[in-house]
């Protein structure tokens, strides 16, 4: 059984500043690429960064700049960085993480984290 569990998400005021964690537990006998998807109120996910297992990263055009994603291939951590937050950047914000159990490579969601961005 493997899960991963996000964390830091909040209220922010426009312009500021927050950052995401996505921790991987449970039986890991290695953790491929990792990303962060969201979803606004009426809209469909999307995908916000991914990271793979050797560090190369991947960003949405509409964070480009703006957002950064790292781990710590250790900890079985992920991070999201995000700077200057904008109202249009509101939604949860979800984990995925491929992870390899023992027995086989297991796609895995987290249950999300709420980022509001308002004044």
């Amino acid at each position: 059984q493997v899960q991963v569990v996000e964390s830091g998400g909040g209220l922010v005021q426009p312009g500021g500043s927050l950052r995401l964690s996505c921790a991987a537990s449970g039986s890991i006998f290695a953790i491929s690429t990792m990303a962060w998807h969201r979803q606004a109120p009426g809209k469909e996910r999307e995908m916000v960064a991914t990271i793979t297992n050797d560090g190369s990263t991947r960003v949405a055009d509409s964070v480009k700049g703006r957002f950064t994603i790292s781990r710590d291939n250790a900890k079985n951590t992920m991070y999201l960085q995000m700077n200057s937050l904008k109202p249009e950047d509101t939604a949860v914000y979800y984990c995925y993480s491929s992870i390899h159990s023992g027995t086989g490579w297991v796609p895995t969601w987290g249950q999300g984290t709420q980022v509001t961005v308002s004044s």
